[in-house]
Parts: C-alpha cells; sequence; structure tokens
C-alpha cells in the first residue's frame, strides 16, 4: 500500500473521507467475509460430527454378525498346558483335553570350537585357522525324516571360508543360523516348528575331508540336536496333529504349552487308555454379561451421537449475531468474544435439512419391528425403550435406556428384561440386534453415498460448501479491488485540489506581498 500525505495544504482528514466515501464497498466486502466465516465454522462442525457418524457406522457394521458379540466364553483347568478362546460357534459344555506333544522347530547347538592354540574364534575367523586345508569341502543341510519337506542342499567351503561365509550359506540353505563367538558355537534350527520341518547336517559321503570339517565347526557327532515335533492333541477322543502349537477346532481356539500325557509311539496311540484325570478341562458358557455389555456400549454410543444431533437440530436462533470484526473484538474481553463466537457455532446447523435427514433414518431405524422366526420383536420387547418427551431431558428424547441398568438412575429400578431373555434364548436376542444393527448400517450407509454436492461417506454437502468457501474468496477479493479502486480515484481527485489549493495560496501570497510593498 502506498504512503499518502494528504490534507498538507486543505488540513482535511482525507483518509477518514475516503474512508467514509468507500464504506458502502467495505460494507458488502464484510458481509461476504462475515458469511465467508460463518461458513468456515460451519464446516468444522460438519466436519467433526461426520466423524464420529463414521465411526459408529463402522462398529455397527460389526454388529451385523455373529462375531460382534462375545457370544461365548471359556475357561481352562490347567493353563500351563493350554489356554483356550471361543468364538460364537463353539459348543456349550465341557470337554477333555489331552496334550500329547508340543511342536518345537529342530534345533542344533554346536561343539564349542577348539583352535590349537585356544585362539579367539569370531565370524572373520577363516577355517585354515581351525586346521581346514583343502580348497573345497562339502557337507550336507537336508531332511531329518521321510516326512520332512524340502531338499537336501550342498554346503560348499575351503581353507580360505570364514566362519561367516559357512552361517551365510546355512541360512541359504533356509536354516536359521548364528554363530555365537563369546560361546565359540554355531546355533542351528529350522525356520518353522513341526516334524516335516526338521533338518540333520550330514558329511558328504563322497568328501573324505568333510567328516573332518563338520567336526571342526562343531557340527559333527558332538552337536547337540532337539528333533522338529509336531503338536498332538486329543479333544473329546480324538486326535489333532498340527506343526504349530495352535489349533482351531469347532470354534475354540487352542494354543498349547505343555504335555498332559507322556506317550512313546504318537502314530498309533489308543485314545481310549488315556487317563482322563490328567486331561485339562475346557468349560464353554453363553457369556450373557458379554452380550449384555456389548448392547448397553452400541446403546451408549448411538444415544451420544443421536443426543448431540438432537442438541444442534434444536439450538437457539443466533439471528441477531454477526461474527465481529477486529475492531469489534478489540473493545471486548477475550471471554466475552469467545461467548459471542459460541452463540453462532452452536446456531449453525439448527434446523439443518440434512441434520434432519440422517437423524430420521437413524431414529426410524430403531423403531422398526423385526420378525423373527415368526414374531415381531422390537426394542421395547427387550426392555429397551425412550424415556417419551415428557419425561426426557432437554435434548435427550431420542436416546434409549435399559430397564434395570444399574448405572442408569432412569430405569435402575425397573426388571431388567434384556439379561431375563439373554440369559433364556440369547440366539433370539442376538439375531435381533443382528438384524436391528444391518437396517441402522443400511440406512446411515445410504446418507453417506457419493453425489454432486458430497463425497462417498459424507452426511454433509462438503463438496458443495468447499465449492461456496472458494466462491467467498474470489468475492472478497474482487471487493478488495474495488475499493482499492474507488479509494484511489478519490485519492487523487484530493490530491488534485490540494494542488490547485497550494498554487491558489501561492498566488494569494505573492498579491499580498505586491499591495503590501
Amino acid at each position: 500500500m502506498p504512503i499518502r500525505m494528504t490534507g498538507m495544504v486543505s488540513g482535511l482528514d482525507t483518509d477518514s473521507i475516503v474512508k467514509e466515501l468507500v464504506s458502502a464497498y467495505s460494507t458488502k466486502k464484510e458481509k461476504y467475509e462475515k458469511e465467508q466465516t460463518k461458513l468456515g465454522w460451519k464446516q468444522e462442525i460438519w466436519k467433526s460430527l461426520n466423524k464420529e457418524v463414521n465411526s459408529f457406522y463402522k462398529s455397527v457394521g460389526n454388529l451385523r454378525f455373529d462375531s460382534g458379540y462375545n457370544t461365548k466364553k471359556t475357561t481352562s483347568s490347567d493353563s500351563t498346558k493350554a489356554t483356550v478362546s471361543a468364538s460364537g460357534n463353539a459348543t456349550v459344555g465341557t470337554q477333555k483335553l489331552h496334550v500329547l506333544s508340543t511342536a518345537q522347530s529342530g534345533y542344533l547347538t554346536g561343539a564349542e570350537i577348539k583352535t590349537a592354540a585356544n585362539e579367539k574364534v569370531t565370524t572373520s575367523t577363516k577355517l585354515s585357522d581351525l586346521g581346514v586345508t583343502a580348497d573345497e569341502i562339502t557337507f550336507n543341510v537336508g531332511p531329518a525324516n521321510n516326512s520332512a519337506s524340502g531338499t537336501t542342499k550342498q554346503i560348499k567351503v575351503g581353507k580360505d571360508s570364514t566362519i561367516s561365509d559357512v552361517v551365510n550359506q546355512l541360512k541359504d540353505a533356509g536354516l536359521n543360523a548364528n554363530f555365537d563367538a563369546g560361546n565359540r558355537r554355531f546355533y542351528l534350527s529350522s525356520s518353522d516348528s513341526g516334524y516335516a520341518t526338521d533338518f540333520n547336517i550330514t558329511a558328504d559321503s563322497s568328501d573324505t575331508n568333510s567328516t573332518t570339517l563338520l567336526n571342526a565347526l562343531g557340527l559333527g557327532k558332538t552337536a547337540k540336536k532337539i528333533d522338529g515335533s509336531d503338536a498332538v492333541i486329543v479333544l473329546n477322543g480324538v486326535k489333532y496333529t498340527s506343526t504349530t502349537n495352535n489349533f482351531s477346532i469347532n470354534g475354540l481356539s487352542i494354543s498349547v504349552n505343555g504335555v498332559t500325557d507322556k506317550v512313546d509311539d504318537l502314530e498309533n496311540v489308543d485314545v481310549d487308555a488315556l487317563d482322563d484325570s490328567k486331561a485339562v478341562s475346557i468349560s464353554t458358557t453363553t457369556d450373557t454379561q458379554g452380550i449384555y455389555d456389548k448392547i448397553k456400549d452400541f446403546l451408549t454410543s448411538y444415544n451420544n451421537i443421536i443426543n448431540k444431533m438432537t442438541k444442534l437440530y434444536n439450538a437457539d436462533s443466533a439471528k441477531n449475531y454477526e461474527p465481529l470484526t477486529d475492531d469489534e473484538k478489540s473493545q471486548m474481553s477475550d471471554s466475552e468474544v469467545e461467548k459471542w463466537e459460541t452463540k453462532i457455532k452452536d446456531s449453525l446447523l439448527r434446523r439443518d435439512s440434512n441434520l434432519s435427514t440422517i437423524m430420521n433414518a437413524m431414529t426410524t431405524s430403531m423403531t422398526k419391528a423385526i420378525s423373527i422366526n415368526g414374531k415381531n420383536y422390537s426394542l421395547s420387547s427387550f426392555g429397551i425403550s425412550t424415556l417419551g418427551y415428557m419425561n426426557s431431558a432437554e435434548n435427550e428424547q431420542n436416546a434409549y435406556h435399559i430397564d434395570g441398568d444399574e448405572d442408569d438412575e432412569n430405569t435402575s429400578g425397573n426388571k431388567d428384561k434384556l439379561m431375563a431373555a439373554l440369559s433364556s434364548d440369547p440366539d433370539t436376542v442376538i439375531d435381533f440386534m443382528k438384524q436391528l444393527s444391518t437396517n441402522l448400517y443400511t440406512a446411515i450407509d445410504k446418507q453417506m453415498q457419493s453425489n454432486s454436492l458430497r463425497s462417498r461417506y459424507s452426511i454433509y454437502n462438503d463438496k458443495e460448501m468447499t465449492s461456496q468457501y472458494t466462491s467467498y474468496t474470489k468475492t472478497i477479493a474482487e471487493w478488495e479491488t474495488k475499493i482499492s479502486d474507488k479509494e484511489d480515484y478519490y485519492y487523487k481527485k484530493f490530491s488534485k485540489m490540494e494542488t490547485a489549493l497550494s498554487k491558489l495560496n501561492s498566488q494569494t501570497s505573492s498579491l499580498s506581498g505586491m499591495f503590501s510593498s
């Protein structure tokens, strides 16, 4: 902005006069600025609400399926032998579990490597320092048994190879391999647990130096080997085998940790001869409290969001409130400014049509009757209802309460129909909740479809509002240009006036001097 020296001759406050002359333009620009400010606030409110709706939408989506409910719980009589969890498909009752074997990887601990002078052995030590003299020696890494998977792979090293070279080739052969310099030993294991992945280190029969090499590396007969094995269990008289310690059987997830019965021949074990007194007892029951809590959590989430929507929709009008200018803010305290702006923000979704639509979609879904096995049910069938318009707190007329809920002061004294229904017929309650969740999920999803005004998963016209905000920015810039042009126009006029007055004053001074002489 140029620095203007005005009113030097006339004595007029030109800046104030120009400001007043362009005030109509400034008022227009200020109007658009205020509208844009309110639109920006409105966008923030919608974004926050949309985020909450999306989170709720996702959680409701999970409740459309059996897996969304903690329908079964299970206990193990000995968690040191086995831990168990249950899905909704698990059979209610007590089952006997025998753990005959746990799964483990094949594991080889090499013998301590010796050197002639008892020198330090590291990964950079050459095999020649261990007494190896041949340029090339081979040994084999292969399956430990007929059931083991994979093929035999040949390791080729020589006197100039290092311990690190041996480790790398063992890794390339599919083993987990490490050399511990502190203990001067190789540590090898199969990549996976199980009998079929077990391995052996053997000398190459065609290479006379192979056995010598393995002994030098501590991988010969003095190495200690633990064979890879499968986990074997017997559940209710039926044998199961797994390459890991985890089993998934008829809704039960079983992780075995220890053996209950020592058996010499796992292949031909007589399952009927096992001692059931040693077995782990697995008890599975319907988790009525877990289902109850899941339904209660769902209703709490629903109430929180529907109450917030209701409050925004029923907000008091802020008809006579507009965003403050900088001059207006300077005359108020921070708390007064905050209170003023909060009043406006709270009213921005008052009677909003988009808000009304999503609210109606949600509340309608919650009141629909649902047929199960030819009989109609509603939330009230299970003691879940609103308090009614007259008995509800302000903006909470759409919230649901559970009769007998000890945490709800409004209904804690009523009979707990939901828990009674869960105890007597949990399947009906779950089927009802799944269908209710499906209806609600579908209703919300329908409101979040993409169109020319809104994006997918948006319950408000975000595209339209973004376009409006951009339009305001453009319009404000246009009015700023108009104001600047008008100011330049008036300043030029006043400048000409000042020049004319200066000339007039100069002429008058000259005439005055002539007459005085």
